[in-house]
């Protein structure tokens, strides 16, 4: 079992933790949100500054809690792909350093990968084959998870992410940011059926409606013409609650019914959720009813494994170094990097 010190820095949390195989050890995370919030969405560059401010201390936090010195680490792990790049040097050049000084193996880990290993963690019994529905600001996939590194994208989203939509919606809505966690809040207090949205189909060359991708991008449009409807109509104030409500229900039964097909057509019997949106108390809901009704097993991170975080670096870490994977200093940050290309980054 590898014991693994893990940085991520990918976006605007820095998160420092200490994990041996699927077990958390220690799990520091600062997060930016109020930094940010008055530009209303994240400044890459105040991001890659608050993370250098910040990192030394979560370092020395996260070793002091494991209670390990660095005789007990057999290898220390980075998000190197994909992200803001200025953030990812950041860990990045951390964790290389680190590798150098203590002369351990340095592993650079795809932030999606870590997403799904968020899953071990809170369930360390699952094995792969399974189907992962990532669910994030920037990503929405449905992955085939095969083996330690080996995925297949079945679908995806062609335009925003669901977190992303979540956010502009908000942000029409006058909400405050991130728009998730609002609209989560709010929704719980409104009626889902009060209006009928569009759940955004993807249209085949040869007639019919892709099966497992999805578009947000029709949803938000068709919020944005209904509030200005109610506006037009002199509603005043407008039923946010229900607006909310409406919205979020509409993402869930989208993204759900998506997943159980999939889950389905390729005779998997277990779904994974992660991502930022796995937290979503909607899709949660809606998703493990339609699974029940299906005899699928339906797995949720605990809302703190569903945000960013080390420790799910950290455990895709240790499997990979279990199986003797890991990368060479030269590696370098990536903005984008597709999932199935994982295994790019081990020598």
């Amino acid at each position: 079992m590898a014991t693994i010190l893990a940085l991520e820095t990918s976006c605007d949390e820095t998160a420092v933790a200490v994990v041996r195989d699927r077990a958390i050890l220690s799990s520091v995370v600062s997060s930016q949100i109020d930094i940010h919030q008055r530009y209303g969405g994240i400044v890459p560059e105040v991001a890659s500054r608050q993370h250098v401010v910040t990192l030394g201390a979560e370092l020395e936090a996260a070793l002091t809690q494991a209670g390990l010195s660095w005789d007990a680490i057999d290898g220390v792990a980075a998000t190197c792909a994909p992200g803001l790049v200025g953030a990812l040097l950041v860990g990045l050049t951390a964790g290389k350093t680190l590798a150098m000084v203590h002369q351990k193996p340095f592993l650079g880990i795809h932030h999606l990968e870590g997403h799904i290993y968020a899953n071990y963690l809170a369930s360390p019994e699952l094995q792969p084959p399974y189907l992962c529905l990532l669910v994030s600001g920037g990503h929405t996939s449905l992955i085939y998870v095969k083996a330690c590194g080996q995925y297949q994208t079945l679908g995806q989203t062609r335009d925003d992410a669901a977190g992303e939509a979540f956010d502009k919606v908000a942000r029409l809505l006058g909400l405050s940011y991130p728009g998730g966690p609002v609209i989560d809040k709010l929704a719980h207090t409104g009626n889902a059926k009060a209006f009928p949205l569009p759940e955004g189909n993807i249209s085949l060359p040869e007639g019919g409606f892709h099966p497992y991708d999805s578009s947000f991008s029709g949803l938000k449009t068709a919020m944005l013409r209904l509030v200005e409807k109610l506006r037009a109509d002199g509603v005043d104030p407008l039923p946010i609650a229900d607006l909310a409500a409406s919205f979020q229900a509409t993402v869930a039964r989208s993204l759900t019914k998506r997943a159980i097909a999939c889950a389905r057509d390729y005779d998997l019997t277990t779904i994974a959720v992660g991502g930022g949106v796995a937290a979503n108390r909607g899709l949660r809901q809606q998703l493990t009813e339609a699974a029940k009704h299906h005899h699928l097993q339906v797995l949720f991170p605990p809302l703190s494994l569903c945000t960013d975080n080390a420790a799910m670096i950290g455990c895709a870490a240790a499997d990979h170094l279990n199986h003797g994977h890991y990368s060479g200093l030269e590696i370098g940050a990536q903005s984008r990097l597709d999932i199935t290309r994982v295994m790019e980054l081990y020598g």
